[in-house]
């Protein structure tokens, strides 16, 4: 795993390269005094974990976080631990390290995140924050946890900019994807995109009415293109 070590203190610095080094599956590949100049390196490179100060002068590791459209994994390194609760606030904090840094503390948060590293990996694919486990089961990516759906559960899929949401009969989910590519992972023969903006299970459609289709409580367009695909696919006496 690519890392950055950020902090004002060289010492600091150099304690963490120390441990880093330990460590098989961490490379660093640079370390900054303030995060300003951090942000200008994140601009054309990427990295898998930032080791990351707290305190710092002019702009906190917490202003560091909220520039970062997609953060990486952080561990926050700090001598204060009061703001132990407030880091958490953030998903991209995988760990809270108290200075001085203890040997089997460091090891006990790099195996947090070679776990945590595991699990996404496994969970992608074409798109991470999709995967499938079984031909009934679909694994969504929400705030760093997988959560399995039951796909026959599924009645309807809404997309929503950036996100769909995946409505079922227990519970709905918010994803970042898009249709396309939960479509290709749906069983073609129960699930049909009736409109740009909405993918239904066609086994949970209740009434047909002109160009609308009723799915428990949600009326949903059917475009005119999709329509004789609907028809075709209904068993119609």
């Amino acid at each position: 795993m690519k890392c950055l070590i950020i902090d004002d203190d060289s010492i600091a610095r150099a304690i963490v390269r120390k441990l880093c080094a330990t460590a098989e599956n961490i490379q660093i590949v640079e370390e900054f005094s303030n995060a300003i100049e951090a942000i200008k390196f994140l601009n054309s490179h990427s990295v898998d974990v930032i080791f990351l100060d707290i305190h710092m002068p002019s702009f906190s590791g917490f202003d560091f976080i909220k520039t970062l459209k997609s953060p990486p994994s952080i561990i926050l390194t700090t001598s204060d631990r009061n703001f132990a609760i407030d880091a958490f606030e953030y998903d991209c904090v995988v760990d809270y390290l108290v200075k001085p840094i203890a040997f089997d503390r460091f090891n006990k948060a790099v195996r947090k995140l070679s776990t945590l590293q595991e699990k996404v990996s496994k969970s992608q694919g074409e798109d991470p924050s999709l995967s499938e486990s079984s031909v009934n089961d679909l694994y969504v990516n929400i705030d760093r946890r997988l959560i399995k759906i039951n796909i026959p559960d599924i009645y309807l899929i809404e997309a929503k900019g950036d996100y769909i949401k995946i409505k079922t009969e227990g519970d709905n989910h918010v994803v970042h994807s898009t249709l396309k590519k939960i479509e290709g992972k749906l069983p073609q023969d129960m699930f049909l995109k009736v409109h740009r903006s909405y993918v239904i299970n066609i086994k949970k459609i209740i009434d047909i009415e002109d160009n609308s289709v009723l799915i428990k409580k949600d009326v949903i367009p059917v475009s005119r293109s999709n329509r004789p695909e609907l028809m075709k696919r209904l068993d119609l006496l």
